[in-house]
């Protein structure tokens, strides 16, 4: 018996000298970190911070095609028969290591009803500041996390659309944006490098004064004030380095919007209407070419299938990343 042991003892020392020598033959070479190049996914924010005194310029271009929504007439509405071309702009600046602040312009060209926006319209401008807390290291199991406030300034039109319906591209409200964002990232068991987001953001809205037919849905002759719903968006991204040039990456989101309230005079006749609380999951495939470190684009679609009270909407969009 104390034969049979110590055999048994001898045995699984070999085995366990010998393990790491060959899963140092078999696992596969990591890919550096700097041998990864990246433009960033679709929709989720990233946590890192700019140098101090560089810059970042990404402008976005996208059109998002609603499914089932319904012109100013009450006629449901396809695909073809509606089109919002957007484009935003991240303009960003590293004022310290720790810290960056930008503005973020918005602009539009709509279509509805057969009918397209008189031209090129503003929206709203978003001044966005973000403090770095924490910082990834290799090595480390710690993401970087930072803190992020925007605040949306009311500078596109909204209301007294009567004969342009389709020239609102503003909102009316002031409303601020506390959110969290953290990045990790990690080796595939094949050795590439996966890049991980993860954003967690609250947006109250003050009131706006509404005046004849806007963005909220009054007719023309209303007389009021539009209190839009607060709003609260998670959304998980997922970034796979293909080659140091290709990146595949993923976002899957949740947002809620809450009841958003209209009250007011219509034809001197009290008016009210409320619209319901809307829950919708948000998916966004995209394709990622960097030229270098420091040039990238990014190609994809923003994809909402039909939620609770949310309508259904793809939208196509295309960005390109230039940090110097």
């Amino acid at each position: 018996m104390y034969s049979t042991i110590r055999a048994a003892v001898i045995a699984a020392a070999i085995c366990a000298a010998a393990t790491p020598a060959f899963a140092t033959v078999d696992a596969p070479q990591r890919q550096s970190l700097d041998d990864a190049w990246w433009t960033g996914p679709l929709l989720a924010s990233g946590a890192s911070t700019l140098p101090k005194g560089h810059i970042l310029f990404e402008p976005y271009l996208y059109d998002a095609k609603p499914y089932g929504s319904f012109d100013a007439s009450g006629k449901r509405m396809s695909a073809q028969d509606a089109d919002n071309i957007g484009s935003s702009a991240y303009m960003l600046y590293g004022v310290t290591d720790t810290l960056t602040a930008g503005f973020i312009p918005h602009l539009g060209y709509k279509r509805a009803g057969g009918r397209w926006s008189q031209g090129l319209g503003v929206g709203d401008l978003t001044a966005q500041a973000q403090f770095r807390l924490l910082k990834f290291e290799e090595g480390r199991h710690v993401p970087t996390v930072s803190i992020m406030l925007q605040e949306n300034l009311p500078i596109g039109r909204h209301d007294r659309l009567d004969d342009r319906p389709n020239d609102g591209f503003g909102s009316g409200a002031y409303a601020t944006t506390v959110g969290v964002n953290s990045q990790y990232i990690w080796w595939a068991p094949n050795g590439r490098i996966v890049r991980t987001r993860l954003n967690a953001q609250y947006t109250p809205s003050d009131n706006t004064r509404v005046r004849g037919n806007s963005v909220y849905g009054t007719p023309k002759g209303f007389a009021g004030k539009a209190q839009p719903g607060d709003s609260f968006l998670v959304n998980l991204a997922f970034e796979y380095s293909i080659t140091r040039n290709w990146v595949a990456a993923m976002d899957l989101g949740w947002q809620r919007d809450a009841s958003t309230k209209i009250t007011g005079n219509l034809a001197g006749s009290p008016f009210e209407r409320r619209y319901p609380v809307s829950k919708a999951l948000i998916l966004a495939p995209a394709v990622e070419y960097n030229f270098n470190s420091r040039v990238g684009v990014i190609v994809g679609a923003r994809i909402v299938p039909a939620g609770r009270n949310s309508t259904a909407s793809v939208t196509p969009a295309i960005a390109v990343n230039y940090v110097r």
